[in-house]
């Protein structure tokens, strides 16, 4: 109950106010709040979160990840878009023949963050409010993986999003329920409503359920019996956070199908991407106990 209302809370503010400014405050000096992060820096806060670097590349993406303020930099006043404090962005770029320090070539470099040995948490709310870019091969995504092996140590997927602006989805992830998990959910938004508006993308996460919500919203339970109809629950070990946009790849051309000009990403976004303006925002990140 104490973490519904405080979602619900969450939600009045946004509704109420156009920010959470009042919100971010009170979560701060709450005894329950293990991580907090509204980007109010001058850049990145590198003693909360990792950068991935070149050596990182899976699911056939499209892009290489690089450690640069042209793909990972922080806005502040009319840029960050209605994040009072400051906006993280997570920014595409086009750049044809980058090489990585290991020889593989990609035509776009962008970014990926992590708490990985710097902030992990074993059940709570994890809450971010992000704005996102809505074009078709663009995969961005807010998750949580465990440290070891892929899938023995679990998937949480709280927001992932692959161009369609009317919904993004969720999935759990694990030994059994990998890659084609049947525990997935599309969430479509109500109408006047889509992801490129600011919206709190969040998961209750006890040891029995996962609870997915946006803007408070419950958009899809799942249950520990749920999960072990397919395989081991994998969700009492802690899980660092991820935030990240991809470009194209395996679930992107899942959707649309594009082959060319580059797998699961089209023309016309490639267009936007050379047009800088393919990013996502993100105004803050909250897990609570």
């Amino acid at each position: 109950m104490k973490n519904y209302l405080k979602v619900a809370f969450l939600v009045l503010a946004v509704c109420s106010s156009g920010s959470l400014i009042a919100q971010h405050s009170a979560q701060k000096t709450k005894s329950d709040t293990l991580f907090f992060d509204d980007f109010s820096q001058s850049s990145l806060d590198r003693t909360k979160w990792n950068v991935v670097g070149t050596d990182f590349h899976v699911n056939n993406e499209q892009q290489a990840y690089f450690d640069t303020t042209a793909t990972i930099y922080i806005v502040k006043g009319e840029e960050a878009q209605g994040a009072r404090n400051g906006a993280l962005v997570l920014q595409a770029h086009y750049s044809p023949g980058f090489t990585t320090f290991n020889g593989k070539n990609f035509d776009f470099i962008s970014g990926r963050i992590n708490t990985r040995d710097k902030f992990q948490f074993t059940h709570g709310t994890a809450a971010a409010r992000l704005k996102l870019v809505a074009e078709p091969g663009l995969w961005p995504a807010f998750w949580a993986l465990g440290n070891g092996n892929w899938p023995e140590t679990g998937e949480i997927d709280i927001m992932e999003h692959v161009g369609d602006k009317d919904w993004t989805g969720v999935a759990l992830h694990g030994p059994g329920y990998s890659r084609e998990t049947p525990l997935v959910n599309k969430y479509f938004f109500p109408e006047g409503e889509d992801v490129t508006s600011w919206h709190v993308y969040s998961v209750d996460w006890t040891p029995e359920s996962f609870d997915f919500r946006v803007d408070g919203r419950l958009i899809y339970r799942v249950t520990k019996p749920m999960v072990e109809n397919y395989g081991k629950w994998a969700f009492d070990n802690p899980k660092f956070l991820i935030l990240n946009l991809a470009l194209g790849g395996a679930y992107p051309y899942k959707t649309n199908g594009v082959e060319e000009p580059y797998n699961g990403l089209p023309a016309s976004t490639v267009d936007l991407i050379k047009q800088g303006k393919a990013e996502v925002l993100v105004d803050w990140v909250l897990v609570t106990q």
